[in-house]
């Protein structure tokens, strides 16, 4: 989804991540389609594209003397492109099993319940439309170059890759670790480039450097003969 705000600018907008409805997402295509790390035994037979997909999250329970203060507060943040939506939400108990400490264990899970989410749908005015603009090469594009009031673009998609490898056990999303290694090899281009521009401007100002220290000596010798 754009970001007008906190990872871009209105002239030019920065890129956040939004949630989709499966209906929608099983029409996308997308290059990164595998899992970017290998998959608890109890998901290995879980493909990515499969219907069968799993969207790992963390839900909140908010006391109802604080609920709506909270709303009120993820309406304003989240107000600019995404629209509330509930959906069912399964909890899992870790699993203490040798060799898989961080495994869930469905048979030790709580019945699933219902949460509130946000998500970014195609009608909304704010919604990337034009498949070119969701290309993975043109996002990468924009989050290596934008920077909000919250910080830098890049920035944001580092941590929220970090993020989902720990609330995923381990493995992030395919999309976002594809992205990060993109806008990762954008930086390593422009460092380059930045690098190459240090090494031109010192070849220019060294030798004007050596040039002026030159003239001041000349002028110091001058006085000296003068003086004596």
């Amino acid at each position: 989804m754009p970001s007008a705000d906190h990872r871009g600018t209105p002239e030019s907008n920065g890129r956040v991540v939004t949630v989709i409805e499966r209906s929608f997402w099983e029409t996308l295509s997308d290059p990164a389609t595998k899992p970017a790390y290998p998959r608890p035994t109890q998901h290995q037979d879980v493909q990515p594209n499969s219907n069968e997909s799993l969207v790992w999250g963390a839900a909140y329970h908010i006391p109802a003397s604080h609920a709506e203060e909270v709303n009120a507060y993820l309406d304003h943040r989240e107000i600019n492109g995404y629209s509330v939506h509930y959906t069912p939400f399964h909890p899992y108990t870790p699993s203490t099993q040798e060799g898989e400490p961080d495994a869930p264990d469905p048979s030790n899970s709580s019945p699933p319940f219902l949460c509130m989410v946000y998500i970014g749908l195609p009608t909304n005015s704010q919604f990337l439309r034009n498949p070119t603009d969701r290309d993975p090469s043109s996002v990468a594009g924009v989050i290596a170059k934008s920077r909000g009031q919250s910080g830098e673009n890049k920035e944001y998609l580092y941590l929220l890759e970090k993020a989902l490898e720990g609330i995923g056990l381990g493995y992030a999303d395919a999309h976002v670790t594809d992205l990060v290694r993109r806008v990762r090899a954008l930086e390593g281009v422009r460092e380059g480039r930045k690098s190459q521009s240090e090494i031109d401007v010192e070849k220019i100002t060294i030798p004007e450097a050596e040039y002026r220290e030159d003239e001041a000596m000349e002028e110091v010798d001058e006085h000296v003969e003068r003086k004596a």
